[in-house]
């Protein structure tokens, strides 16, 4: 019984070592297989890095040796042509742009000129004999940009009253006044040069009423976002609307138009539901040669 349970497992231990060994086998021919794979692929490698950087040339230079060549007999006009290496011409490196002046950078601005005086009496002695000394011409020591703040004024326009001196003492005295030029705004104090910056800052920087409001109240100068908004309303109407309209009238006279709508959402209409849609369409001009014309419309939907 106790051979027979070591014959079995002496058995069992051949065909372990038989598995082991057709195991093996198996990885050292997947492992030449891939070598032999490896090979071809540097073997290609070689050639498309000959192909692509070596010489180029049509006629093969390196001949098998018993193999017959098909150029050798050919005449000296059918021969191939020898492909010349073409000459690497480097284009010449762009020079740096040399760096402005400040005279040049700031041309544009206005300049002044401040003489220094920051010398005492006793350093303006002469250390020998303390003769006071004399100035005997100036240098440029440094620039600088120096930035002023902008700054409001209140103006008062005082509008004369003319009489005749001929009839001041008649039943008819006659007076006229000066009233000056027309103003922007009927009853508003105004300016074009302050709601033109006011403008500029909404819609050219982005910089909301209620910031400015805040500006405003830091020069202490008390100007109300209401008021601003209130300006630009009239103004547009007033001054804008009439060119907007020329331009509209021109728009429609050009033969091809381009068109874009987009959808929009606008709150707290009159009748009109919030989830209404309202549109604003923006038209220009075709491509026709002349000045280009954009145009901005807002519309109600149904």
């Amino acid at each position: 019984m106790a051979n027979s349970s070591k014959d079995i497992k002496l058995t069992q231990l051949k065909d372990m070592i038989s598995e082991l060994n057709t195991t093996i086998k198996t990885l050292t021919e997947a492992l030449n297989k891939q070598q032999a794979e490896n090979d071809n692929l540097k073997a290609e490698l070689a050639w498309f890095r000959q192909k692509y950087f070596g010489a180029s040339s049509e006629r093969r230079v390196d001949d098998v040796p018993g193999q017959l060549n098909l150029f050798d007999n050919l005449p000296e006009d059918g021969k191939p042509v020898e492909l010349i290496e073409p000459e690497v011409v480097h284009a010449p490196k762009k020079s740096r742009k040399k760096k402005p002046t400040l005279a040049e950078q700031f041309k544009d601005i206005p300049t002044r000129q401040i003489n220094v005086d920051t010398l005492t009496e006793e350093e303006k002695a002469c250390p020998i004999c303390g003769t006071q000394m004399i100035p005997i011409g100036t240098e440029l020591i440094r620039s600088e940009i120096v930035y002023t703040p902008p700054k409001l004024e209140r103006i008062e326009y005082m509008a004369a009253t003319y009489s005749c001196p001929e009839c001041k003492d008649t039943e008819e005295p006659q007076f006229i006044k000066d009233n000056g030029t027309p103003v922007l705004i009927p009853g508003s104090y105004v300016s074009e040069s302050l709601l033109a910056y006011i403008i500029y800052r909404k819609y050219g920087l982005y910089i909301p009423l209620y910031r400015q409001e805040q500006d405003f109240l830091q020069m202490n100068v008390p100007i109300g976002r209401t008021s601003m908004a209130h300006w630009i309303i009239i103004v547009g109407i007033e001054y804008i609307m009439p060119l907007y309209d020329y331009f509209h009238r021109e728009l429609l006279k050009r033969r091809f138009l381009m068109m874009d709508e987009t959808p929009i959402q606008v709150l707290k209409e009159e009748n009109r539901r919030a989830q209404t849609k309202s549109y604003l369409w923006v038209v220009r001009t075709g491509e026709d040669g002349l000045n280009p014309i954009h145009h901005h419309r807002d519309g109600k939907g149904v």
